[in-house]
């Protein structure tokens, strides 16, 4: 890719990851959509790994299908694009611990803000699959950049 296109592609990368944290924050922070507008009288939070996720999966029968949607794969969908982003708005060669890294702490972020301001739960689950989806955009960044570089590799006769 020349020079002045990579250029390009960062900065609307750039641009593109600050508007991703931005609507990232507003919805879960401060969305009405989420039930975050009032906030709650105490501050609430769930240490146990898996406890959440698994009690999703148990009653899901007695859940809409949009709460159960929403919570085990909303959360993964949700920071798909944190994962995607990162390279290009770190301007560095981001490897897999490094995503890891960041999205477990963007995602702690997120938490502690949501439990600190009582306006969500600060849920250890929740940690978990947004870290996940942050390493699942990761690799999908990760995989297409490899194809990419292979493809312009041939095609200028390499």
């Amino acid at each position: 890719m020349k020079q002045i296109d990579r250029k390009k592609v960062r900065a609307v990368s750039s641009v593109l990851f600050v508007l991703y944290i931005i609507c990232i924050v507003y919805f879960l922070i401060f969305s009405d959509m989420f039930g975050r507008g009032g906030g709650y009288d105490t501050r609430r939070y769930n240490l146990h790994p898996l406890q959440e996720i698994e009690r999703f999966i148990i009653y899901r029968d007695q859940m809409s299908g949009y709460s159960v949607f929403l919570n085990l794969y909303g959360n993964i969908i949700a920071f798909v694009p944190f994962g995607m982003l990162l390279r290009w708005a770190r301007n560095k060669n981001t490897t897999f611990w490094n995503a890891l890294a960041y999205s477990l702490g963007f995602t702690l972020l997120i938490e502690t803000a949501q439990y600190i301001t009582k306006l969500g739960v600060f849920d250890i689950d929740d940690i978990i699959l947004n870290t996940l989806g942050g390493i699942i955009g990761y690799c999908i960044y990760y995989i297409t950049a490899k194809i990419l570089r292979r493809y312009h590799a041939k095609k200028q006769g390499i």
